[in-house]
């Protein structure tokens, strides 16, 4: 998939908690492929391995990964 045919969420956005911040790129073609990726402050990035069926189904992940685990969870090592 080329990034000129890359299609982005109304669920992009950045987000903060405990004083760190990351930002969330949901993006796919918007068939059905719709990637969840969180990249932090210091441009790390975490990637989802599977694709998820909507854009929503893709934030609701993030939500959970953010309540259930932290958003410490989702930044790299260097912090």
């Amino acid at each position: 998939m080329d990034e000129s045919d890359l299609v982005f969420s109304k669920h992009c956005q950045t987000v903060t908690r405990n004083g760190k911040t990351v930002k969330v790129e949901i993006y796919g073609s918007g068939k059905n492929d719709w990637i969840l990726e969180v990249v932090d402050e210091d441009n790390n990035s975490t990637v989802w391995d599977d694709p998820f069926p909507s854009d929503d189904a893709a934030f609701e992940e993030f939500q959970r990964t953010l309540e259930e685990e932290g958003i410490e969870s989702m930044i790299g090592l260097d912090h």
